[in-house]
């Protein structure tokens, strides 16, 4: 399998794809391209980026190709089996796969004005209503899935799974701009973040050379 990704200091949809390849345990090649850079326009016509019309991450598997980062998910899923990903249990899965999709499609003024930026952390102000109310939503997903499904285990649903790696971007964008957390919220927080998983994708996002200079500023 190969696995094209932005930067990955700023490419939140990247990440959740790398995670979702990394947890399937299966080998792939990880080919990273530069956002925006002078070759892009060039680089997202070329035939491995046709299927998604240049949008990453896209996942070649050899005549399969999968792009969009849920849909990643799902087909490495089925390649390893469901359970890597997915709780055990009907209930948990059923509520895991829909905080996964509403991530997929909601959230965003969070995503609009707090781009994923893992290498800086700002001075905290305090952020639009729109931003606090997607916050608040999250925080609530958060709560119940680990009050009815986390058990002892540090993750949303016990163990490490899709429901974190829909999310883990957010964590990020939380510490990058200083966002105000429900108490309870840290210590997920921060098992996402020392995650083996997440620990080797932030130390490559800081040994990256390249500058996007419009996600190298805060919020106004």
């Amino acid at each position: 399998m190969k696995l094209i990704i932005g930067n990955k200091a700023y490419s939140s949809w990247s990440l959740r794809g790398w995670l979702a390849a990394k947890q399937s345990g299966l080998p792939f090649e990880e080919v990273v391209v530069p956002l925006y850079d002078a070759d892009w326009d060039a680089r997202r016509e070329g035939a491995e980026f046709a299927p998604s019309s240049g949008k990453v991450p896209i996942l070649w598997d050899g005549d399969a190709v999968v792009w969009d980062s849920l849909a990643i998910v799902d087909y490495l899923a089925d390649k390893v089996g469901r359970d890597r990903f997915w709780p055990a249990d009907e209930a948990a899965r059923a509520m895991a796969r829909s905080m996964a999709a509403e991530m997929h499609a909601s959230f965003t003024a969070l995503r609009r004005k707090h781009s994923m930026n893992i290498r800086q952390v700002y001075e905290a102000r305090r952020p639009d209503d729109d931003v606090l109310v997607d916050l608040a939503r999250i925080m609530e997903l958060w709560a119940q899935a680990r009050a009815r499904f986390g058990g002892n285990g540090d993750f949303l649903f016990g163990s490490f799974g899709a429901a974190d790696i829909m999310f883990a971007p957010v964590v990020t964008r939380i510490v990058t701009y200083q966002l105000p957390i429900a108490r309870f919220a840290a210590g997920y927080m921060d098992a996402v973040l020392q995650h083996p998983f997440m620990q080797d994708w932030i130390a490559a996002a800081q040994e990256e050379e390249w500058l996007i200079e419009r996600f190298e500023q805060p919020t106004p």
